[in-house]
């Protein structure tokens, strides 16, 4: 009996954790046929994708998309990292007192604290199913018999593995709606920009005064303080309806084009526009290292009574109005400088773009704050569904109910408005700064002048370095006088 006890004991003992030793063959050739075919087809999905972009000459989409399979490659390194070095982080040690500061969730009462943690642990690291590369059983109880517990353990490192993975998944699907959502709402620029390219501007111009303009008239409304307040409370507003008039692209058009290209009125000025989005585009898809930086950060600040999240949600709603505000009022600073500047015009209004208009006279500053809001807006979707699939809504991870609630409301009108306003805005008044970008000129043009420029460079080193090998050095300069003193 006592035979057959432990028989029962150690056979319920490997059942409950089967190692490949003892797997059935066809299970595992199962198992890693279906993960392998999958794998597959989704790289011949990004493969296809890929040439179909370049046979319809979609180069700038189609570097988006390698950023994106780098980003899928980075988290499919961080993973790996994950797994080889679980077994490794099972043998650091440290003492119980120092995992009960800094909790995400509180434990439930201080007499039994410490053999609710042991216990928890040890379930936490018994319970792991992530040991094909960490080894099994022998680090279970590494940090147990030293009396000390394992700085994290193996469930944590899966949970933790599965939320970066989603973190990353949700900012890439995110960004790429918000981007297709952005450009949908640009669809009436292309019909003003047809319009323009088919009107004759070659007859006589009349002139008005420039308060006859409804460009000027919309975004001017007088001198004072007063009427200051008025132009950014006005702007602020603005952002949520009608966010650019037919007015506003025209002048804007105007002034690019009398600033940047003066020799060609027929410009398409809504092309460009779209090119050098589409440039931007591959910039916010991506993760970078500030902001895995930010992550971390995040995930520090996650601490039970602080409720830092419920405040950290509400930073990209309040910045992505204060971009949204700050957007329209250039328009109304370029209007205020028209009526400013002229009495009268002949023809049509021509804006004056500076960089002067924008925050630290850098219109870039603009993208950067897109690209922070974007990701922190997905931190916090992600957040919450992997909160919600791992440890269930009542979890006290989770918070107070109202609290997530909200934020998740919070953060999916802040994408909404993001794709429905504030992008358009960044799209066209962007462009009021003092430089262009080089997605004014063709893609053949661009790699036409970046090959020219590198063989400049080339030239020039090549002449340098010519030029140096003629030229005598100090000493043989010297040598040479010497012998002939001596002569």
């Amino acid at each position: 009996m006592a035979g057959g006890e432990g028989e029962g004991a150690e056979a319920g003992a490997g059942a409950s954790e089967i190692t490949l030793e003892y797997t059935p063959t066809w299970i595992v050739a199962s198992v890693c046929s279906v993960i392998v075919v999958i794998s597959l087809l989704f790289e011949r999905l990004l493969h296809r994708l890929g040439k179909r972009l370049l046979k319809t000459n979609k180069k700038t989409q189609y570097e988006a998309l390698l950023k994106i399979q780098k980003e899928l490659m980075l988290l499919g390194f961080i993973s790996l990292m994950l797994g080889v070095f679980q077994s490794a982080t099972q043998k650091i040690c440290v003492k119980e007192s120092v995992m009960r500061h800094l909790l995400p969730c509180p434990l439930q009462s201080s007499g039994n604290a410490s053999a609710k943690y042991g216990a928890a642990m040890f379930t936490g690291m018994v319970g792991g199913a992530r040991r094909l590369l960490s080894g099994e059983g022998a680090v279970d109880d590494y940090c147990l018999r030293k009396g000390k517990v394992p700085i994290l353990s193996l469930e944590a490192l899966h949970q933790l593995d599965i939320f970066i993975f989603n973190l990353a998944v949700t900012h890439v699907v995110l960004s790429l709606l918000t981007f297709v959502v952005g450009v949908a709402q640009t669809k009436n620029w292309r019909r003003w920009e047809e319009k323009i390219q088919q009107s004759d501007h070659n007859g006589p111009q009349m002139i008005k005064h420039v308060q006859e303009f409804k460009f000027v008239r919309d975004h001017f409304k007088g001198h004072g303080i007063y009427w200051r307040i008025f132009g950014w409370m006005r702007s602020f507003f603005k952002q949520f309806y009608g966010s650019v008039t037919e007015e506003d692209y025209t002048a804007m058009r105007l002034g690019f084009i009398a600033k940047h290209c003066r020799g060609n009125p027929k410009f398409n000025f809504y092309n460009y526009m779209i090119r050098a989005f589409e440039v931007d585009y591959k910039k916010v898809v991506g993760i970078s290292w500030y902001l895995w930086g930010l992550l971390m950060i995040f995930l520090l600040l996650n601490v039970h009574g602080w409720y830092v999240y419920t405040w950290l949600s509400l930073a990209p709603f309040i910045l992505l109005l204060a971009v949204g505000c700050k957007m329209e009022h250039v328009i109304t600073e370029l209007a205020v400088e028209v009526a400013q500047k002229h009495t009268a015009i002949e023809g049509d209004v021509v804006v004056a773009p500076s960089d002067d208009l924008f925050w630290f006279h850098r219109p870039k500053v603009v993208l950067y704050l897109i690209h922070f809001i974007l990701f922190q807006i997905a931190f916090e979707i992600a957040f919450f569904f992997w909160l919600l699939v791992a440890y269930g809504y009542k979890s006290c991870i989770v918070g107070k109910h109202a609290h997530a609630i909200a934020r998740l409301v919070l953060s999916i009108a802040s994408r909404i408005l993001c794709g429905y306003s504030t992008l358009p805005l960044y799209v066209i008044v962007s462009h009021m700064g003092s430089s262009f970008k080089k997605a004014i000129f063709d893609d053949n043009v661009s790699e036409d002048l970046v090959n020219w420029a590198q063989s400049a460079r080339r030239r020039k080193g090549n002449k340098k370095t010519n030029a140096d090998m003629a030229t005598p050095s100090t000493d043989e300069r010297h040598g040479g006088a010497v012998q002939m003193t001596n002569a």
